[in-house]
């Protein structure tokens, strides 16, 4: 252990050093060195995210070290994302209790949750949202906060999942407006006609998945592959996701890099493929009419 690092500062450049020696991955919640050193050492003193810059030349205690030290080898050793070591992540501004029953959220899908899924519906008139593969519920509890008239039904069909997610509803104080259900996509869902759909199933091919960085190998495989193309789950749910919306309501699906292969798999089906002011891609949206069109083609 270095025994000339005395402050906060010391040991947030020292961490970065490290990280940026190991030639980590930085994709789950950070992309540098220095912001993941940021989250790992002001997690292991228990201080917030914003603090007084001062304070990152106060001096820190021998046990305080201890813990700091242990967090920056398992990052670096095991290539456990931050997320994991901190059990928190951040989406739409909020945080979210995580650990390796569920992936690390990082979905564009937050910029249209805060938009309120606007322009391609009137949000006044959404009453019902499903949060299709939930994970920790982060789309579906954001959904709650921007539509706190609205019932949001949040899925999974991983038993280890719903329990972080029933964590985070907790946390948010959702209780009694998002309701947890166990379930294969649509196979155990209430007969709800739905205004939003809205899913980040897996989505990645086998092939994609050995050529991920080792830190994506801490998150729960049943979240991420979908098959030799990362069209399985894609697939399903456009069979099923008609039956299941109002009138009027749309379709969200993210599928990453899977984007081309969805497109060139159904070329009669006018996905509308969204744009993000933040960044990302891979989403597209559908209409229920669009849906009931193609009906055929999704068989």
């Amino acid at each position: 252990m270095p025994t000339n690092l005395l402050t906060l500062r010391d040991h947030i450049e020292y961490a970065t050093e490290r990280f940026s020696e190991a030639n980590l991955y930085f994709g789950h919640g950070t992309d540098n060195a220095w912001d993941e050193a940021v989250a790992l050492v002001l997690h292991a003193l228990h201080l917030p995210h914003y603090i007084n810059p001062s304070v990152l030349d106060a001096r820190i205690t021998q046990e305080q070290k201890q813990r700091i030290m242990e967090l920056i080898e398992l990052r670096v050793e095991k290539r456990l994302p931050v997320p994991y070591l901190t059990h928190e992540a951040w989406f739409s501004g909020m945080s979210f209790y995580v650990d390796e029953r569920v992936l690390i959220p990082r979905s564009p899908i937050a910029e249209l949750i805060e938009n309120r899924f606007a322009p391609w519906i009137n949000p006044d008139n959404v009453q019902h949202i499903l949060d299709l593969c939930t994970g920790s519920a982060c789309i579906g509890i954001v959904c709650a906060k921007y539509f706190p008239a609205a019932t949001v039904d949040v899925s999974d069909i991983s038993a280890d999942a719903l329990e972080v997610a029933k964590m985070n509803v907790v946390q948010h104080k959702v209780e009694n407006q998002v309701h947890l259900h166990k379930s294969d996509l649509f196979e155990s869902l209430p007969k709800t006609k739905y205004d939003v759909i809205v899913s980040n199933p897996p989505y990645v091919s086998q092939q994609e998945m050995d050529e991920l960085p080792n830190e994506y190998n801490h998150e729960p495989t049943l979240a991420l592959v979908a098959g030799a193309t990362g069209l399985d789950f894609a697939r399903r749910i456009l069979s099923h996701a008609s039956d299941y919306l109002a009138p009027h309501g749309i379709l969200i699906v993210e599928v990453g890099n899977s984007e081309i292969a969805l497109a060139e798999a159904y070329p009669q089906v006018p996905f509308t493929w969204l744009e993000f002011e933040r960044g990302g891609g891979g989403v597209f949206l559908l209409t229920k009419d669009q849906l009931d069109e193609c009906g055929r083609v999704f068989y």
